[in-house]
């Protein structure tokens, strides 16, 4: 869509249109609009993604950018940040990590292991190695990448002990590992 109003979409309209861009600012081409201007082919163009060049023509509008920056979406946002710490902090679910990929999985067992680890081959072995060397049954295992990183998320039918968890641990390439009781 980049230069998508320009020269050619603009001899196609109506001489006088008026032109609301609240979408984004590579859509219009700046060259091609204050031509259309300086030609009244465009009455007027208002838009929140001002910049230098566009400002200098005739009959712009420019008016702040903050669609995001409303009472209503600081309010959301806040609650959604909240909400997605909450469920990281008493389920391990991930949304919305910078590093990390999205991971959510419904509980299925006594005891939940979240493994923040390298995306480096056999990690996902070495994990299930020691919890079944230990006895312990995995009910269910999501594991995601993004990157340099994964995140590794097992539901077990028991609890596990603490020296179990410093074996996770001890596994090279793992940078962190919370064990969550239900």
């Amino acid at each position: 869509t980049k230069g998508m109003f320009n020269e050619d979409a603009f001899h196609m309209m109506k001489g006088g249109v008026r032109i609301l861009n609240l979408a984004r600012g590579t859509l219009v081409n700046d060259d091609d609009m204050l031509a259309a201007l300086d030609s009244g082919k465009v009455a007027c163009y208002v838009t929140d993604f001002p910049n230098g060049k566009i400002l200098r023509g005739k009959n712009v509008v420019a008016i702040p950018h903050l669609g995001a920056s409303t009472p209503e979406s600081e309010e959301n946002c806040a609650r959604m940040a909240a909400d997605q710490l909450k469920d990281y902090l008493l389920n391990g679910n991930v949304k919305n990590s910078v590093n990390l990929p999205n991971v959510a999985q419904e509980w299925s067992g006594i005891s939940r292991v979240c493994l923040i680890h390298q995306n480096i081959p056999a990690m996902l072995t070495k994990i299930t190695s020691i919890l079944s060397a230990e006895g312990v049954n995995v009910e269910n295992l999501t594991n995601k990448s993004k990157k340099d990183y994964a995140y590794t998320m097992v539901d077990l039918n028991s609890r596990i002990k603490d020296k179990v968890a410093e074996e996770l641990r001890a596994i090279p390439g793992m940078i962190r590992v919370r064990v969550l009781n239900h």
